[in-house]
């Protein structure tokens, strides 16, 4: 099929997007095609804007419109605890649960020696320098229960061993309606480990 150069450019650099491969791409040029300039140039603007204006707060590490973000802040919230999250994902959908009213910090990854990620590569040395003061009484480690994710916890633990707080994780259960055959060991080694006394 031959496709005009304009249409094959523009499908070539949604790709980059995950997720969308040719399929995908291609039906969202008919899709662009078939709205209003209007709209486009809007969209056009939207994505620039984003791009040139998105900061990292200086304070967290999070997403941020200005240097530092919303949460760090918002005074209302509780100084007490801090979570330590992945990504700015993360902090976003623990956001909106509404059960967390404390402060974050985003460490930009995880440990991975395999793709050659240590850690020193994490926003991870701004954590013990900067975030934790006598405020803080509790960490939260909530990052994904993936082998990466054990290793990086692990790694905090160990740093945090010498201050005075406590620090807890959050409880990675088995998800209502799944098969225990389907699950991986890390996720079931978890939920052993997290058992609640029922009687």
């Amino acid at each position: 099929m031959i496709l005009p150069k304009s249409f094959e450019h523009l499908m070539n650099s949604l790709t980059i997007l995950p997720g969308v491969g040719e399929k995908t791409a291609e039906r969202f040029v008919y899709s662009i095609y078939n709205n209003d300039i209007q709209e486009i140039e809007n969209l056009s603007e939207a994505l620039i804007n984003f791009k040139k204006n998105i900061k990292i707060c200086e304070t967290c590490g999070c997403l941020s419109d200005e240097n530092i973000c919303n949460i760090c802040l918002n005074e209302k919230r509780d100084k007490t605890t801090l979570c330590i999250v992945e990504d700015s994902k993360s902090v976003f959908f623990i956001e909106k649960t509404g059960k967390y009213n404390g402060l974050y910090h985003v460490i930009n990854g995880l440990i991975s020696p395999i793709d050659g990620i240590g850690p020193e590569d994490l926003n991870v040395s701004n954590l013990v320098s900067n975030r934790i003061n006598n405020e803080i009484k509790e960490v939260i480690i909530a990052l994904n229960p993936t082998i990466e994710g054990e290793v990086t916890s692990l790694y905090i633990q160990k740093l945090l061993e010498k201050y005075n707080v406590k620090v807890s994780r959050l409880s990675y259960g088995i998800p209502m309606g799944t098969d225990i055959e389907y699950l991986d060991p890390i996720m079931i080694t978890k939920a052993w480990e997290d058992r609640k006394v029922i009687s």
